[in-house]
């Protein structure tokens, strides 16, 4: 019985250090097609960020601290959050102030930056990968398979590895293409949690309008 305590007890996840602000391994950027989010959530929401006369095409939706098992979330830290003026200034490339305040609160406190840190390093993330622009080309929704979204990312950025990228779907569309970086926003293969490709054969694709 002692044995089997011990070994129950070292199978448990370690919690207390994991949510320390600043204690992670690496970043994953999420980006998004604003276009299917609206679809499925966002015009539903009646969201800023479907309004046609942003013509948004992939938005940030966050840079995560990860660990190679898991990851950290709402730590608690001693930064200020950020001002309005500050989140305001992320909806370019995030689509609303809201879910910049809510990606720092959820992931920017376990960076370790100060909220205006975190929205830089966030920001030249998102500048270092080139988005395929063959899809603001397209003019009607479209199905294809996952992998040619994975394909036109690894195209456009040659530095990027296969094992550095997964795209995921959610209600039939592609949802986002995830891209793994060090914590000094260096392109690098990601953990086998993050690595998981969407499994279906082909997925809605939807035009900017």
């Amino acid at each position: 019985m002692r044995a089997l305590l011990i070994w129950l007890f070292m199978a448990l996840p370690v919690l207390a250090d994991d949510e320390r602000t600043g204690a992670f391994d690496y970043y994953v950027l999420s980006l998004s097609w604003s276009p299917n989010w609206c679809s499925y959530e966002g015009n539903a929401r009646g969201s800023e960020q479907c309004d046609p006369h942003y013509n948004h095409g992939w938005i940030m939706h966050g840079l995560w601290p990860q660990f190679h098992q898991g990851y950290p979330s709402f730590c608690k830290t001693n930064q200020r959050p950020p001002s309005r003026a500050m989140t305001r200034e992320m909806a370019d490339i995030m689509g609303t102030s809201g879910l910049a305040w809510h990606q720092w609160k959820k992931h920017g406190t376990c960076t370790g930056l100060s909220a205006s840190g975190y929205y830089a390093k966030s920001r030249k993330a998102y500048n270092r990968i080139i988005r395929p622009a063959v899809f603001r080309a397209l003019d009607k929704t479209i199905r294809l398979p996952p992998a040619e979204v994975e394909q036109a990312f690894l195209q456009s950025n040659p530095q990027m590895e296969p094992d550095g990228i997964t795209i995921t779907c959610r209600s039939g569309h592609i949802q986002e293409a995830r891209v793994c970086m060090s914590r000094d926003l260096l392109l690098m293969p990601c953990g086998h949690e993050v690595v998981r490709d969407c499994s279906a054969r082909d997925a809605l694709f939807r035009p900017v309008r």
